[in-house]
């Protein structure tokens, strides 16, 4: 088995939480689907803590970003808040956008595109659906990820890591709090 390491990120903020405003486009239109501005705020930090090169640190640079394919008429879901909160790394990175083959409900076909992967990838999904049919489907040998996530919490990296040419294919599993933003936590999902 090659190296790989997964990165899993929720979207960043939303209308209706903890947090005031709109939801909004990147152009300024206001969108239910789409993040508020602290989660646009959320979305530049992310950009420049994994576009920073940290290739040995915690929060190694992609090599490649994947995100929930988002809507495309304002106002209707499927949710856009995963590809906009993605959209700013991948451009940081190069990419043109964000890999949005796969959307929610076909998080099965998700993980066994990126079991066949190596190097390093960001994953930016809808936080149940990221504990309820993505973690599941990964074979996880140390490490204990969570089975929740909490709604008003958008500030935790969940990071696996698999080693090349191990007697096992299983990743090992850390939770990392990198504490971007005033009012994050560092305290476990």
């Amino acid at each position: 088995m090659s190296k790989l390491t997964l990165y899993f990120i929720r979207h960043a903020e939303k209308p209706e939480g903890s947090w005031p405003g709109p939801g909004l486009t990147l152009d300024g239109t206001k969108d239910k689907e789409s993040l508020v501005i602290r989660g646009w705020q959320r979305a530049g930090a992310w950009a420049a803590l994994f576009g920073a090169g940290l290739d040995e640190g915690a929060y190694a640079k992609p090599a490649a970003v994947y995100a929930a394919t988002p809507g495309t008429t304002v106002n209707k879901g499927p949710s856009k808040r995963p590809f906009e909160t993605a959209s700013p790394l991948a451009a940081r990175l190069g990419l043109e956008v964000p890999n949005t083959t796969f959307g929610k409900g076909q998080e099965a076909a998700l993980v066994q595109e990126l079991l066949t992967l190596s190097g390093v990838v960001l994953v930016c999904w809808e936080h149940q659906a990221i504990v309820e049919s993505i973690i599941p489907l990964l074979p996880v040998r140390r490490g204990k990820p969570p089975t929740a996530w909490p709604e008003d919490r958008f500030d935790v990296v969940l990071r696996f890591k698999r080693k090349e040419g191990g007697k096992s294919d299983g990743f090992s599993f850390k939770e990392l709090y990198p504490r971007l933003l005033a009012g994050d936590s560092d305290t476990p999902l």
